[in-house]
């Protein structure tokens, strides 16, 4: 009986024996040298990845516009680390698992504070803008939809056909212009409004003071040309760079204190060919959103192009409206004057 019952108490007990035994052979397994061998190819894949985001400023452009291409879609780099992690475990390399460590700290320290809610109350200036799309099916309902934000301001790019916009803003909009493609809307008194010559040879920026309660702010509003990625020619955006060139240029001599660019640019912050812009001016997003806060394309959002930047006065809070008839997500931002 008491073999019997030794035997028993064996049997029943392999479960936890197992478990043990099965935990010891896995850490037998990472104990051994040739985790350390293994996954060299992934090991330096990491830092690759990791290089490539570090050093992503040396990417060249002068070959179908490598740098502003990776620029564009920086943050998504990221992707690949989750994919290798899962291929070192799988392999059971641990310098893969290290080699990680430099893409994960290189992620982190560039994109980690966008991850983080820095929306704040209070604010006294809101302003939207919104590329409407030459081809809206719903000028109207699109106009209404950016109007519902409550911005002071709107600006909107790509209209084809203005009257639209006009009308279904007019109620809550007394002072407006629209310059070629781009227009404005106002609560407040529009001042000294101009087009801006971005080397196009037509007009697709405007220039415009409003006369807010608490003193003038210039407010540009700007559609930069496009840019395409073709096999043959890399990422064509030669046009766009001469134009971000030419607005900054506008920018730089601007004599109000308080300004505000409001458009859809083409490229992100992190896109090094638009520095004459971005390196006057603060982006909202960055400074007060909630995230990335990509606006295009509308069906699946991958970068942020529409843009919210200002100069002296300060960003509370930064946001994407819902969907429109458009491709691209309005935006919206209030800011302290």
């Amino acid at each position: 009986m008491a073999q019997a019952y030794m035997q028993e108490t064996g049997r029943d007990g392999a479960g936890p024996e197992g478990t043990g035994s099965g935990a010891r052979r896995l850490m037998d397994r990472w104990r051994d040298r040739d985790v350390w061998r293994r996954g060299l190819v992934l090991a330096a894949l990491a830092v690759l990845l990791g290089l490539l985001m570090l050093l992503h400023t040396q990417l060249p452009n002068r070959v179908g516009n490598l740098g502003s291409l990776t620029e564009t879609f920086l943050p998504w780099l990221g992707l690949g680390i989750p994919v290798l992690f899962v291929l070192a475990i799988v392999r059971r390399s641990a310098t893969a698992l290290i080699a990680l460590l430099l893409p994960v700290v290189t992620w982190v320290n560039l994109f980690g504070g966008l991850l983080s809610d820095k929306t704040a109350k209070g604010g006294n200036f809101t302003v939207a803008t919104h590329n409407v799309n030459a081809e809206n099916p719903d000028p109207a309902a699109t106009a209404r939809a950016v109007a519902a934000s409550g911005a002071d301001v709107v600006a909107l790019e790509e209209l084809t056909n203005a009257s639209r916009y006009e009308k279904a803003l007019a109620g809550t909009y007394k002072h407006h212009s629209v310059q070629g493609t781009v227009g404005i809307w106002s609560k407040y008194p529009l001042e000294l409004v101009q087009p801006v010559d971005i080397r196009l040879g037509w007009v697709r920026a405007l220039r415009a003071t409003v006369r807010t309660p608490q003193g003038p702010v210039a407010v540009y509003v700007a559609h930069m040309p496009s840019v395409r990625v073709k096999f043959n020619a890399g990422f064509t955006a030669g046009q766009r760079d001469r134009s971000a060139e030419a607005l900054g240029r506008a920018i730089a001599q601007e004599p109000e204190k308080r300004v505000i660019l409001l458009g859809d640019l083409n490229g992100t912050m992190n896109d090094r060919s638009l520095a004459p812009i971005t390196s006057q001016l603060r982006s909202a997003q960055g400074a007060a959103g909630d995230g990335f806060g990509f606006s295009w394309p509308a069906s699946f959002p991958m970068a942020r192009i529409d843009q919210i930047m200002v100069r002296g006065m300060d960003p509370v809070s930064a946001w994407t409206l819902p969907a429109t008839k458009s491709d691209h997500l309005p935006v919206a931002a209030r800011v302290r004057i």
